[in-house]
């Protein structure tokens, strides 16, 4: 029997590869989206996508066909070639469905790829169906088979691409989905044209489908239509992946926000510690655990000693980088079960569980402390640092959170009272002394504006003359109820609470007043002594502070003396020689207080622009009876005098103490042997009295 022989048009034969191709393309981006989404939005995908990928199947296997021409007239079916192209939509759904699923194993992979090959088959075999040949056109048997197995196997492998692909959408992901459908495009390119070659049109076959739709229009409307659907298909599907790229950024970015914002409410910003909201509750946690539990937890409330004058003198910046310090190493002494918090300023609070008795309470402190007096390095600076700590356990020392931490900081500012440095339990007792503490801060903090305060006078007596050469200002604050508050005991706590700047600074103003008064009056001319605290010598314009006081109140800067301590000026020792030029400069008298006591640096003492050298108390007490201490004022006087200055010596109470300073050349002196610090009235008194004395003598 013959056949008919036919020809390719190339030109559409290539068209057919490409859109196969890109059929292929959009149907892996197609499978990405449909996998990515969920509920309407996912079906959506499922029908649009099922219906461009269909469409790309068919009309490359149309274009195929309308590349092939016979030497008789062609036309096709348009119920059939309707019917193709259902099965190439719903094979493409099928494909779609399956890719889609969460996880697919190699069983129902192959099963899948199976079924889909056959509905390829199909739509290949129903649209050459769509010919009406007549004879019926003959298929070889093998090459037959052949086109079924391709299109299976590529069933499968284009499933299993898909499924491997579909939930990557990184620039190598893409090239590799562009790879993967010139794969594809070819394998089923492979499976169209092998099932061309399958069929045979005997001679003098004629096509039945009269009316049908011819193949010049057809190739114009598959061409165009087919390549249109994919593109819109393709963009559309690139556009929503980057909108739901864009979405799932701005959700992301959205969920960071939340939970930097929820990390920053319960956090504190300077140490990233837990701060008192997120601290608190879990101290309420603690207690509902114990509560049910029956065993303990201690709370202890930590406060740095001297953190107040370090950032005072060297700055909030160091100040803070010292907080970090001490919070990382907080952190490292504690059991992973124990909580630290910063509750504000260098107060920071740990709450242990699981503490069965004050020993084990008490263990946790002394590793504590223990890691802190440890020297911490700061801006290549070592620091040592000391804390009070004070412990409340539950439920012995309370019940509730509040009466747990008001208890530990009570606890605290007595350990504060015992000289720094150790812990303290909590005691019914303390209770009293928080509240006696508390009133006096409040009582402090009003006490300068009610003008509670008042300087008392002492006078510097010459040692060998016995003539009054001038006079300390000792602050003093007189109480509405309890009088007269030792300076020991409001003073510290003016440290602590941030008042000793504006309280010095009226003491400095009124010195100077009432000295310029008692002159204008009449009185000798006489020096009188102020004392600067560390915060106001660390002060960036102290030198103009101190000039404009003395303008504003018309007293000479001679008849000015101040007294630092060796502390404040050895603990920056190049920035003190610095203030200390400039305050001597404008002719202002500069007296070291409590010489001996403090870091006794000879090598920087002769650096300073200093005049006065006073010997603290502690070595005069006993000086007439106790030979180190004679020894040590006999080195510090001969010290003073080869660096000429002078030297004072406070507190000499006795005749004999005063007759021992005299052996040693000892300049002035002030004590109770000549007088005690005076009121205003009493030392203007005293001062008239000791002129006319002088006078008599």
């Amino acid at each position: 029997m013959s056949f008919l022989t036919g020809i390719y048009d190339h030109q559409l034969v290539g068209l057919s590869i490409l859109v196969a191709m890109m059929a292929s393309y959009t149907a892996l981006n197609l499978a990405a989206r449909v996998s990515a989404t969920e509920g309407k939005v996912s079906t959506f995908w499922l029908a649009g996508g099922a219906i461009a990928m269909g469409v790309g199947i068919w009309s490359m296997h149309f274009i195929g066909m309308l590349a092939f021409s016979l030497p008789i007239r062609m036309s096709y079916d348009l119920g059939l070639t309707f019917l193709s192209l259902l099965f190439a939509v719903m094979v493409s759904a099928f494909a779609l469905f399956i890719v889609s699923r969460k996880t697919v194993g190699i069983a129902r992979l192959v099963l899948a790829g199976t079924l889909m090959g056959f509905g390829i088959c199909g739509m290949h075999y129903t649209g050459m169906a769509a010919m009406r040949m007549s004879p019926a056109i003959q298929y070889d048997p093998l090459l037959f088979l052949a086109s079924v197995a391709i299109a299976i196997s590529a069933s499968i492998v284009a499933l299993w691409i898909a499924f491997t692909l579909r939930a990557d959408d990184s620039m190598l992901a893409n090239l590799k989905k562009g790879g993967s459908a010139v794969v594809m495009g070819l394998a089923i390119t492979a499976m169209h044209y092998t099932g061309m070659a399958a069929a045979s049109f005997p001679t003098g076959s004629f096509c039945m489908a009269a009316g049908g739709v011819e193949s010049g229009w057809l190739a114009l409307s598959v061409g165009v239509g087919s390549l249109s659907v994919l593109s819109i298909a393709l963009m559309l599907a690139v556009l929503d992946s980057r909108i739901a790229q864009r979405t799932a950024g701005l959700v992301k970015s959205l969920s960071d926000a939340n939970q930097q914002l929820h990390h920053q409410a319960l956090h504190d910003a300077l140490t990233q510690l837990p701060n008192r909201s997120l601290l608190e509750d879990r101290i309420c946690q603690a207690i509902a655990a114990s509560s049910r539990s029956g065993r303990g937890f201690a709370l202890m409330f930590l406060d740095l000693d001297r953190f107040k004058t370090i950032n005072d003198s060297l700055g909030h910046h160091y100040g803070d980088k010292l907080l970090q310090a001490v919070a990382a190493r907080l952190s490292a002494s504690l059991r992973n079960t124990d909580t630290v918090a910063r509750i504000g300023g260098d107060e920071f609070v740990v709450l242990a569980g699981d503490i069965l008795n004050p020993q084990a309470a008490a263990q946790i402190a002394q590793n504590i402390l223990s890691a802190l007096t440890l020297p911490v390095e700061v801006d290549g600076q070592e620091q040592n640092v000391l804390a009070s700590l004070g412990i409340s356990l539950y439920p012995e020392d309370g019940g509730t959170l509040r009466e747990l931490m008001s208890n530990a900081d009570s606890a605290m500012y007595h350990a504060k009272r015992m000289g720094r440095g150790n812990y303290q339990f909590f005691t019914p007792e303390m209770n009293a002394a928080a509240s006696a503490r508390l009133a006096l801060e409040k009582a402090l903090r009003r006490a300068l504006d009610q003008r509670e305060f008042e300087l008392h006078y002492q006078p510097k007596v010459d040692v060998k003359s016995g003539q009054v050469l001038g006079m300390e200002a000792l602050l003093r604050w007189r109480h509405p109820e309890r009088g007269l508050v030792p300076p020991a005991e409001f003073i510290p706590l003016a440290e602590e609470i941030g008042l000793i700047g504006p309280i010095g600074a009226w003491v400095l103003e009124t010195a100077c007043r009432q000295n310029r008064d008692w002159q204008q009056q009449g009185l000798p001319k006489l020096r009188v002594a102020v004392n600067l605290s560390a915060v106001q010598f660390r002060q960036q314009n102290l030198p103009e502070f101190v000039a404009g006081v003395l303008k504003d109140v018309g007293l000479d800067a001679s008849c000015l003396e101040l007294e630092v301590t060796e502390s404040v000026v050895m603990h920056n020792a190049k920035e003190a020689a610095q203030i200390l030029e400039k305050l001597h400069a404008q002719g202002i008298h500069i007296s070291i207080d409590d010489f001996g006591t403090g870091y006794s640096s000879l090598s920087y003492l002769k650096q300073f622009r200093l005049d006065t050298l006073k010997i603290d108390r502690s070595f005069v007490r006993d000086i007439s009876s106790d030979a180190d201490d004679a020894a040590i004022v006999r080195s510090v006087i001969a010290l003073a005098h080869s660096l000429r200055l002078g030297v004072i010596a406070e507190g000499v109470e006795t005749s004999e103490q005063l007759a021992f300073l005299e052996s040693l050349d000892c300049d002035e002196y002030q004590g109770y042997l000549r007088s005690k610090p005076l009121s205003v009235p009493d030392f203007e008194a005293f001062l008239r009295d000791a002129i006319g004395a002088e006078a008599a003598v």
